[in-house]
This record gives C-alpha cells, sequence and structure tokens, in this order.
C-alpha cells in the first residue's frame, strides 16, 4: 500500500485545493491530509486563518479523496515523516528547489520515500481571497 501525506493551511478551501488533494489521492492508496493548526500560522505568518481549525478539519474529513486528517503544530518536515512514515510526499511545484525542500528529499530517500510536485494554481488563493474579501468590507 501506498501511503500519501500532505500539509497545509487550507484557509478559505478552493479549487486549487481540490485539485492538489485529488492529485495526491491518484498517486497513493491512502492519503493523510496535515492541517496547520491555527497558533502555528499565527506563528509564521503573523495573523489568525479566517476559518477555524475545526471546521478545516471538518472539511477536509468530508472530501473524498481523504482518507485521514491530522493537525499539525510544527513546520518540521522531518519529523512530520517520522511520525506519519508515508511513500510520497505531495507539494505545489512552487516550493520546488527551495532549501527546505531539497534537504528533505535528500533525507527521505534514505527511507524510500519522495517528493512529487504538482503544479500550483494560478489564479487563485487563499490569500488572494482574504484580500479580496478585506477590500469589500474596506469599501462599506
Amino acid at each position: 500500500m501506498i501511503k500519501g501525506f500532505t500539509t497545509g493551511v487550507f484557509d478559505m478551501f478552493h479549487v486549487g485545493h481540490l485539485r492538489l488533494l485529488k492529485n495526491a489521492k491518484d498517486n497513493c492508496d491512502f492519503l493523510t491530509v496535515g492541517v496547520s493548526s491555527d497558533d502555528l500560522v499565527f506563528n509564521y505568518k503573523s495573523k489568525y486563518p479566517i476559518i477555524s481549525i475545526e471546521d478545516r478539519v471538518e472539511i477536509l474529513s468530508s472530501i473524498i479523496y481523504v482518507d485521514d486528517v491530522v493537525v499539525i503544530n510544527d513546520r518540521d518536515k522531518k519529523n512530520q515523516f517520522l511520525k506519519y512514515r508515508y511513500n510520497r510526499l505531495f507539494v505545489g511545484d512552487d516550493w520546488k528547489g527551495s532549501d527546505i525542500f531539497n534537504d528533505l528529499n535528500l533525507f527521505l530517500s534514505k527511507y524510500d520515500s519522495e517528493i512529487f510536485y504538482f503544479n500550483y494554481t494560478k489564479n487563485i488563493s487563499s490569500s488572494k481571497l482574504k484580500s479580496v474579501l478585506e477590500s469589500i468590507y474596506e469599501q462599506e
């Protein structure tokens, strides 16, 4: 059985998120999705997600491509691997070539695990959606 893993904030769920999950599930038998906790997001973005962790977990759990959802409390990708022991990590290609993922790839290769990069969905992101909503509220 091929175990897959991906992580994200998944705030303001959109088609880019859905495509990532569908592509991931197409490339594994069991897909675990890690969703970043509210505090973790605040620690590295200095702002909280709009959608609560409980609601994001519920949304992800209801998607047919997702077999398991776990809450992620730190950004250490090596520790995540050691905890969840997946065969394939699924990531947007906007991370390809980054120091973090180049280093992680070397680490994972020791365990017969690999990183799959999927096309990042251009022209849509939770950050863009938040920006549009903020501009609407500022006009009121």
